[in-house]
Parts: structure tokens; C-alpha cells; sequence
């Protein structure tokens, strides 16, 4: 027995339609200026960040153990 599809077939998996918020503004957010970015950080910022926090953690592993 072949299966067949009728065009008429709808699948509804629970979206009414766009997704609406009721905050009571039809506008978007604006964007929030972030007060910094690691994005905008340079290479070797970011290589001292990440020693920081390398060390900030094996500072909590060396306290765990003793």
C-alpha cells in the first residue's frame, strides 16, 4: 500500500503565528552598549585575561586539595 499525501494535509505543531511579546511597544529594543567586549580586546589582552583566569582556577584547585 503506497502512502499518498493530500495537499489539503496541514501539519500544526503548535505555532499560532510571529512571535509576539506584550511589553507595550511595537518597536524593537535598542541594542545596549556593552561597557566592554572581548571582542574588541587585543591578542595579547586577551592571552593575559585568559592566564587570570587560568590561574584564578588552579588557585581553587591547589586550595581544594590541601
Amino acid at each position: 500500500m503506497a502512502h499518498t499525501r493530500s495537499p489539503a494535509h496541514d501539519h500544526h505543531h503548535g505555532h499560532a503565528g510571529p512571535h509576539e511579546h506584550s511589553h507595550g511597544s511595537a518597536s524593537p529594543h535598542p541594542a545596549q552598549v556593552a561597557p566592554w567586549s572581548i571582542l574588541r580586546m587585543t591578542v595579547p589582552a586577551r592571552l593575559a585575561a585568559a592566564l587570570a583566569v587560568s590561574a584564578c582556577l588552579w588557585g581553587v584547585v591547589w586550595l581544594a586539595m590541601r
